[in-house]
């Protein structure tokens, strides 16, 4: 009888571990546990893409009139705007001529398909706040490991940060050229 009393207590102590460890409540939020809450805004802010997103940004540098006119919220004078003002040399310039022709919200959500890579080393804050979900607190982590000297530093210093879903949709929006 003794026996059964010791036990009980320890297991219903040790059942929201095993929750947590088999997959219940918070383990599939996709956060890292031990990152501070106050940088884990940028994470809940952006849907998660899947890889056939993954692989479609377009570049305002080269993309078609028709790979242009396919973008949501897109207008003739846009893709004329666009096309007139070739070539771009950082995505704030791009920027400039879309909000000009379609406004600012309708602007920032077409980055969701059409970007200019920025350059991780290089890069102005006003251009990584661009990036769809970025905000203040990712851009000053961007900025933070500065110089870059591959991805995967990119990938393991961001990944403190988000889960692995929101680097991979990060790195479709950089480079290190």
């Amino acid at each position: 009888m003794r026996f059964k009393r010791s036990i009980m207590p320890v297991g219903i102590l040790l059942l929201p571990v095993l929750a947590v460890a088999c997959g219940g409540a918070d383990s599939d939020s996709g956060e890292p546990e031990d990152a501070p809450a106050e940088t884990m805004e940028a994470a809940t802010l952006t849907p998660a893409v899947d890889a056939a997103q993954a692989s479609t940004l377009l570049n305002p540098n080269g993309a078609s009139a028709e790979d242009l006119a396919g973008i949501a919220g897109m207008s003739d004078a846009a893709v004329a705007a666009l096309m007139g003002a070739r070539p771009f040399a950082n995505m704030v310039d791009v920027h400039a001529v879309l909000t000009a022709s379609i406004g600012e919200e309708a602007a920032l959500g077409a980055y969701e398909s059409l970007w200019l890579p920025l350059s991780l080393n290089d890069a102005s804050t006003e251009e990584i706040l661009l990036i769809p979900g970025v905000g203040d607190r990712m851009a000053h982590e961007f900025e933070e490991y500065r110089p870059y000297s591959d991805m995967d530093q990119f990938r393991r210093e961001i990944g403190k940060y988000v889960d692995k879903e929101e680097v991979a949709r990060l790195e479709r929006y950089v480079t290190l050229n």
